[in-house]
């Protein structure tokens, strides 16, 4: 019995960082955004170009987009953590501008959208990539990386770039993102080359 020797894969088990969270939550408040924006500081409204108006938040550093329907949205968290930091935060700024309290309790936040950044290490071979893969776009005249939307296991889109760089968005939580850049290095995998030596 001859037994085949197991190459190494050149990818591995991607790791990844997310650079953003955009979440939604409802403060379950009726807000008058023009008397919220004429007394906290860091709140600004201009409704003729915006419905919303956005508070900017120190700490977490992060951008909030207020409805008057008592509905918000986060953006510029890193994790789960912070956006509900930024939430009850700005929820309980809120109750006191609040021109009625529908339900005073602790705001649960949903996760819209994860943007990660990943570094498989490898060159990609892009033009290889985009002729054999389904669901790969490159117009390298246009932009240098290559767009990947991915509908299984889970619906998202990656930008590949030939030095190996991924940045991953569409997932809803964490697990979905490492799931989907396990999926990308298996298929990526024949397309990797050892990355070159910088020369001194």
């Amino acid at each position: 019995m001859i037994r085949l020797k197991k190459t190494k894969s050149l990818i591995g088990r991607p790791k990844f960082k997310v650079e953003n969270i955009v979440a939604s939550a409802d403060l379950q408040l009726d807000l008058d955004l023009y008397s919220i924006a004429f007394k906290v500081y860091d709140v600004e409204y201009e409704p003729e170009q915006f419905p919303g108006a956005i508070f900017k938040m120190k700490e977490p550093r992060s951008s909030l987009l207020l409805f008057k329907n008592g509905k918000i949205i986060c953006t510029g968290c890193k994790n789960e953590k912070e956006v509900q930091t930024a939430v009850n935060k700005t929820q309980k700024m809120l109750f006191t501008y609040a021109k009625n309290i529908r339900k005073k309790s602790k705001a649960s936040f949903v996760i819209e959208n994860i943007v990660a950044s990943a570094n498989f290490a490898v060159m990609l071979d892009l033009y290889g990539i985009a002729s054999s893969v389904h669901d790969v776009e490159y117009e390298p005249e246009q932009f240098p990386g290559a767009i990947f939307k991915m509908t299984d296991p889970i619906k998202s889109s990656l930008l590949l770039f030939k030095n190996g760089k991924i940045i991953c968005t569409g997932c809803k939580s964490e697990k979905q993102v490492q799931t989907v850049l396990n999926k990308t290095a298996i298929i990526l995998e024949k397309y990797a080359s050892p990355l070159e030596e910088k020369k001194e």
